[in-house]
């Protein structure tokens, strides 16, 4: 007879496909059940932290929800940084985790539900009459809020038999958020106003414009206005003509395309959250700009915003191209702006001045030579300028920062697991500094193992937590504690099977060249430690050395 367990297993997998976890007391007759009697795919990761990441790179790589599991106790509270994330980053996916017995807990167990509540996740704990009932109601609010929940299973529960597994309703999904009553329309129209007599039109979208998939509808809508574009740093690539489109904003935008943003006189925002760094402080835009924004949230981000409607981002800009019809732009400005110039970056210098490599000029020789049929993931700290600067992609699900955020760094290697799984086909690259490499190295061996000859990584190593050396170190606080001791990542990444190369100079970087030559399955995961300068500090960085100034 199928146990609770099974019950659980067989529910989720009829709408997930992807599980990755560490197994445990509390979760091995969950994990028996999904090896055993479901066609999902069981990926193991050498820490409970990395299940969470793996689901949520998954997710934000194929727009799929995946499933994380730990058993109970300390397998639990391992995945909470990550849980973290996912809260922060908007991310869907399932934790199904161990828990107590229904008869108290035991010496090492803790109220899970109070720790996943702290940090904003919500617990559904099964029972053995409702297991596959709780289960369909997990995945629905995870898809519903877009947020993670945690499906806990006592451990006196767990291998209970529940007889026949029930036939569960799927999971009922909002439709998307359309403009609703007078006050919208009226402001959806006057929106289209301010486009059609703007001089200097500019559209910036975000992650939420991506999900909501609305890069065909911003594509007319640009067209329409003959604005130019932008994205956050999560929605790279969104924008379907990219002669038009000026890159990131913030600190990982280019110095003249933020000039050109601060003298458009109308902005419209879709889907993006207006955060500090996407803001640039505050300093963005200029304080004639007309700032619009459409977003789901209830109410607008940032107090620069003097119009806005809630609604879903391609609901609302279809809304905008039909008001339009078919105007003719009152401005020629995207045309006569050399765009690719003002996007450029800095080169820098074949090697900084103490004789390490400079991370701009490596930055963009690597852009160079990466396969054009990839997906970045990025861990935390420092270096994440680098490859968000200089290595364009060409949507934003094949650029993702997991850890930012919620602040963390240690998330890089658990997120080549999930995003190799979900895109099968590309190569996936992670940009990784050395102190979150290091925080995260055991599930290294786990990235090599699931991207295998698809994969490969460029650790950007300065022997130090750049960011605190810079934010800290640059006010006289002592250092020590911001310094590592250089690590041969090159080794490392051999001792688990991977193909190691030391890059010093620019010549060094002849390896990746040829790997990328190669078939992918005959070739192994490629990682690259490179020497970098610590001297040279990221624009981004720069910025909040600024601000904390």
């Amino acid at each position: 007879m199928p146990t609770v367990s099974a019950h659980v297993a067989l529910t989720l997998a009829q709408h997930i496909d992807a599980v990755f976890g560490v197994m445990g007391n509390g979760n091995a007759y969950f994990l028996d059940a999904i090896e055993t009697q479901t066609d999902a795919v069981f990926t193991a990761v050498r820490h409970e932290q990395g299940a969470v990441v793996a689901a949520d790179a998954h997710f934000r790589a194929s727009g799929r929800i995946a499933a994380g599991t730990s058993t109970y106790g300390a397998g639990f509270t391992n995945t909470l940084t990550a849980l973290a994330e996912a809260v922060q980053a908007h991310v869907p996916l399932v934790l199904v985790v161990g828990d107590e017995p229904t008869s108290g807990p035991r010496p090492w167990d803790v109220d899970q539900i109070a720790l996943a509540s702290a940090v904003g996740a919500r617990t559904y704990t099964v029972g053995r009459a409702d297991a596959a009932a709780t289960t369909v109601i997990a995945i629905e609010h995870a898809l519903t809020y877009r947020v993670p929940v945690v499906l806990a299973i006592p451990y006196d529960v767990a291998a209970l038999e529940a007889g026949d597994v029930p036939e569960a309703p799927s999971p009922r999904i909002p439709a998307p958020l359309a403009p609703r009553g007078e006050f919208a329309d009226g402001m959806l129209d006057e929106i289209a106003a301010a486009l059609a007599g703007a001089e200097r039109p500019f559209l910036l979208a975000g992650r939420g414009a991506w999900l909501s998939g609305a890069s065909a509808a911003l594509g007319e809508l640009a067209a329409a206005t003959g604005a130019l574009t932008a994205s956050s740093a999560l929605g790279r690539g969104v924008f379907p003509e990219s002669q038009y489109d000026l890159g990131v904003t913030g600190g990982f935008g280019a110095d003249g395309a933020m000039e050109l943003i601060r003298t458009a006189d109308v902005a419209v925002v879709f889907g993006a959250s207006l955060n500090q760094f996407t803001m640039r402080f505050g300093e963005l835009f200029a304080p004639g700009t007309r700032v619009f924004q459409i977003d789901i949230a209830p109410a607008a981000t940032h107090a620069h915003v003097g119009g806005f409607v809630r609604a879903d981002a391609r609901l609302a800009a279809e809304a905008l191209v039909s008001r339009l019809g078919d105007s003719v732009p009152s401005s020629p400005w995207r045309e006569i702006v050399d765009v690719a110039a003002a996007r450029a970056y800095e080169a820098g210098d074949d090697l900084a001045a103490d004789g390490r490599l400079d991370p701009r000029s490596a930055a963009r020789r690597i852009a160079e030579l990466l396969p054009e049929d990839r997906v970045v993931v990025s861990d935390g700290g420092h270096f994440i300028g680098w490859a968000n600067m200089y290595w364009p992609v060409a949507a934003p699900d094949r650029m993702m920062m997991i850890g930012t955020a919620f602040q963390s760094i240690g998330q890089g290697w658990p997120s080549v697991v999930g995003a190799a799984l979900a895109r099968r086909e590309s190569t996936v690259v992670l940009t990784s500094g050395d102190g979150g490499g290091l925080m995260a190295i055991a599930d290294l061996e786990s990235a090599v193992r699931a991207a295998g000859g698809r994969g490969m990584a460029v650790v950007w190593n300065d022997a130090a937590y750049g960011a605190e050396v810079n934010l800290y170190g640059l006010k006289g606080l002592a250092e020590g504690p911001m310094r590592i001791p250089e690590v041969d990542f090159a080794a490392f990444g051999a001792a688990v099977g991977a193909e190691g190369v030391v890059v010093r100079s620019l010549a060094d970087l002849a390896r990746l060249e040829s790997w990328t030559a190669e078939d992918a399955s005959t070739r192994r995961f490629l990682l690259l430690d490179l020497r970098i300068s610590g001297d040279v500090i990221a624009p981004y960085q720069q910025e909040i050395i600024r601000v904390n100034s």
